[in-house]
């Protein structure tokens, strides 16, 4: 049986309806399963793209009845959405389970029966889904207990990033999770590739010969993929100390997204030909030098609660790195992020070349400029050189916006919501493969290996000064620099 598909923003033509399944989250009472993962669920029965008949099982150390774990989930939808009231919460409710005691290779805790009930009231062909929404340094034992207890067959496994947190780490953990599962069952998540916008740069580029044949070092002076953020570390402080911006967003987030703009034309839109053209732009990234990366940390954040006193984690981080293929040679790929910064803003900018020739002489660097605002439901804009209507000519900057939740009968979801839809269904398309991953830990090692010393910047600031840069000589798009 095939569902027509959700919208018409790819060309698969038709999606299979996921099959009879049970999901196990693991980490089911943390802050990721709360905020993300189960509003993600609940969304999907809101729009009716949930299988026909499913189970949710909650796993984790701590005592807990059914009912306690529905009151849990139903909190969660209170304070980060969708409200309980707006969707089918007693259906849904009905269908939620706990397992306590953990799990792990000596010891399945109650897990091992609870999936036992809900596969023998779903019947036979049951498609199990574990969800690993745990820290990476649970991956691996989770993973054995997995295989260990016979729970491997018919299972498709999510991993959070970052999956491992260096080279050496990231290989130790592939050699375990492919001694558990086949590839094809493993799906390493970045919410960053799941986000609407990131999705358009492929049909803006490929569906468009407007920017088909400007996409390359001939039109493109610069692409800039700016993630700044005026939150602080919150409540995530631990982890973030022991992690910081290069392991959190840098080679994750802003290197797939790297990766989605300088690949080559995929043989087809498949998931296989995508993740090739993917994996092949990594291979074509060039090692990061130390020398073109600038780290910061904010004043005040070793202040704060559960931050090491002589902390040296990174709260920001920009790099120049470099893509060696034909169509990109010598065009910088600008990368930044940070914490407490002047603003929040999730961004991917073209910034174009100016014309050669022509009559117009004085403009500035940044004329024209594709941008691609990945945050919340995704938008489009466009930059453009004009001339200034009026009796005196003169030139003037105009920019078009094209918001996506205004496309006819669109319907975005968030990041979470679709991706895990589409292990529900089977598409890995929008999920990060080994080969890609390997060399990503490979660009960075040099980096990472040297572990700088943060400059301190100001709260409410662009960063380091020293970060300025790196953008020249066109400049940063975002502050006007």
């Amino acid at each position: 049986m095939v569902d027509a598909p959700r919208d018409g923003h790819d060309a698969r033509v038709s999606e299979p309806s996921p099959d009879p399944t049970v999901f196990v989250l693991f980490g089911a009472t943390g802050d990721l399963a709360k905020r993300l993962v189960l509003p993600a669920f609940f969304r999907l029965a809101q729009e009716g793209l949930l299988p026909p008949d499913w189970r949710l099982i909650g796993s984790g150390r701590r005592q807990k009845s059914d009912d306690e774990f529905r009151d849990d989930v139903h909190a969660a939808l209170q304070e980060f959405g969708p409200k309980p009231e707006e969707g089918p919460w007693d259906e849904f409710s009905s269908r939620l389970a706990f397992a306590s005691d953990g799990f792990s290779p000596d010891d399945p805790g109650r897990l091992l029966d609870r999936v036992g009930e809900a596969e023998q009231a779903l019947g036979a062909d049951v498609r199990r889904v574990f969800y690993l929404g745990v820290p990476p340094d649970g991956f691996a034992s989770l993973t054995r207990a997995i295989g260990d207890h016979g729970l491997a067959d018919r299972a498709r496994v999510v991993y959070e990033k970052p999956f491992g947190t260096s080279l050496e780490g990231f290989r130790e953990l592939d050699k375990c999770v492919h001694e558990v599962l086949d590839e094809s069952q493993v799906f390493r998540i970045d919410h960053f590739l799941g986000k609407e916008a990131t999705q358009q740069l492929r049909a803006a580029r490929f569906a468009n010969g407007l920017f088909s044949s400007s996409w390359d070092r001939h039109h493109v002076a610069a692409v800039q993929i700016d993630v700044p953020e005026t939150l602080d570390v919150d409540d995530r402080a631990e982890f973030y100390d022991a992690t910081g911006a290069i392991l959190d967003m840098l080679v994750t987030h802003l290197f797939q997204v790297a990766a989605e703009v300088a690949m080559e034309p995929p043989a087809s839109l498949g998931a296989d030909d995508i993740a090739e053209a993917r994996a092949a732009a990594v291979r074509a990234f060039r090692t990061l030098d130390p020398d073109e990366v600038v780290v910061g940390q904010y004043e005040g954040y070793r202040e704060i609660e559960d931050v090491a006193d002589d902390s040296r984690t990174e709260t920001f981080v920009a790099a120049r790195l470099w893509i060696d293929s034909e169509r990109w040679r010598g065009v910088p790929f600008l990368l930044r992020t940070g914490k407490r910064m002047a603003m929040s803003r999730q961004t991917v900018h073209l910034v174009f070349r100016k014309p050669e020739n022509g009559p117009y002489t004085e403009l500035p660097e940044r004329a024209n400029v594709l941008t691609f605002d990945l945050s919340g439901n995704g938008a489009l804009s466009l930059a453009m050189t004009l001339e200034r209507p009026g009796a005196v000519a003169a030139l003037d900057r105009a920019t078009t916006d094209l918001p996506l939740e205004t496309v006819a009968d669109g319907d975005p979801l968030p990041p979470y919501v679709r991706l895990v839809h589409d292990v529900l269904i089977g598409d890995r398309t929008l999920f990060t493969r080994p080969d890609g991953l390997e060399d990503v830990w490979t660009v960075s090692a040099p980096v990472l290996d040297a572990h700088p010393e943060p400059e301190v910047y100001a709260p409410g600031s662009w960063g380091p000064a020293a970060a300025e840069r790196l953008a020249d000589p066109v400049g940063w798009v975002l502050g006007e620099s």
